[in-house]
């Protein structure tokens, strides 16, 4: 069993365990905690209720270093591109709390940013609240809501973190198109895959 296979199972029992502590939002669910304020890594404060203006507002909750967010970070920049091209908002989300003395810290969400090129902010989630009130799970995690801050799509990028080149079904770039043109979509729950959120209980 490989490195990421380990890690892979070490998500997955910790995600068992927390499951029942913050059930994850449903589809057709309000979103929450759209008054909290989170802080970018430019330095502004962000509210998710001031970004529906638009179609709607992409949510995902990343880190800097776990080795699924690496291997789907390139998929990024296409969300990005999506997102734009379909007038939806985005912002990243790190609600890693544990981590904040290390490879999560503010500094290096800043350095991250930056080598990642981000076009949309990337914010510090301090004590997972944001988190907490998703019932998100995984770095990523994916939530896609409507411009009247509806649950229209949750999960994962696509269906294979290990290579673009090897995705079959482009899930959320599916649901955005849809969600763009007023269709409805087509799969509108897939499983996130990645590692833990490291909230500070854990």
């Amino acid at each position: 069993m490989n490195k990421l296979h380990l890690t892979f199972a070490f998500c997955l029992l910790t995600f068992i365990g927390f499951s029942q502590n913050y059930p994850t939002l449903e589809i057709d669910q309000k979103c929450p905690s759209i008054d909290l304020s989170l802080t970018s890594v430019d330095g502004d404060l962000y509210q998710l209720k001031d970004h529906f203006s638009q179609k709607g507002l992409l949510v995902i909750f990343t880190c800097n270093t776990c080795p699924f967010v690496v291997k789907w970070e390139d998929r990024y920049k296409m969300t990005e591109k999506w997102c734009q091209e379909n007038n939806i908002d985005m912002v990243y989300v790190n609600s890693n709390a544990k981590k904040r003395d290390k490879e999560d810290s503010f500094e290096a969400m800043q350095m991250h940013a930056k080598k990642m090129d981000y076009q949309f902010p990337y914010v510090i989630d301090k004590a997972s609240l944001l988190a907490n009130s998703f019932g998100a799970k995984t770095t990523p995690h994916i939530f896609l809501f409507n411009s009247s801050k509806v649950l229209v799509y949750k999960g994962s990028i696509d269906d294979n973190y290990e290579s673009f080149k090897d995705v079959r079904n482009f899930y959320l770039k599916d649901a955005i198109v849809s969600l763009s043109r007023g269709s409805k979509i087509k799969t509108p729950t897939t499983k996130a895959v990645g590692c833990s959120i490291k909230r500070e209980l854990n």
